[in-house]
């Protein structure tokens, strides 16, 4: 993807003042490249593409061998079967509900099912991996994101663009019990 979001130097610095879990999504290829680097620099999760990375179980290996969670991404129109090997290692998969490129894109509402199959796969083979889903997530959809059995939203533009981000968490909050 052309568009640069942060490097680990900005993850070095935020880790600094912040107090919450840092998850670095790389949306790169050849994330094998960075995955040192923002494990000093601060990160708590790195995330990487099943699409990007063709030993994914070696990069999932690095990743852990870092000492930081581990995460792996499938794009919409990837098939779960494509990561179905990998969850026994992960501690996250994350769905795109977009795909994949720049901020404020329309949720794709076809996930969904994805979701739940995600879920049902998880809990069929005791796997413990969180779901994570990026993309278009908004105030108006969070709920049958979380009931499709999201345990985790990126909510970038639906922050970014509210004129009042208490608000905003407040009706998250209220839509996700």
């Amino acid at each position: 993807v052309p568009n640069i979001t942060i490097g680990p130097l900005v993850v070095k610095s935020v880790k600094k003042i912040a107090s919450i879990p840092m998850d670095v999504h790389l949306m790169i290829e050849e994330p094998d490249r960075y995955i040192r680097d923002f494990a000093d620099s601060g990160a708590d999760i790195i995330t990487v593409h099943s699409e990007a990375c063709p030993h994914l179980h070696r990069t999932i290996q690095n990743i852990k061998e870092c000492g930081v969670k581990a995460a792996v991404s499938v794009n919409p129109a990837t098939p779960l079967g494509d990561i179905e090997f990998i969850l026994p290692f992960v501690d996250m998969a994350l769905i795109m509900s977009v795909n994949p490129g720049f901020g404020g894109q329309k949720f794709i509402p076809e996930v969904l099912p994805k979701i739940e199959r995600l879920k049902n796969m998880i809990s069929a083979n005791n796997h413990r991996v969180d779901i994570e889903v990026d993309g278009g997530v908004t105030v108006d959809n969070v709920a049958e994101v979380d009931r499709a059995g999201a345990d985790i939203v990126v909510m970038g533009s639906a922050f970014y663009n509210s004129e009042n981000y208490a608000e905003t968490v407040r009706a998250v909050r209220e839509r996700c019990g």
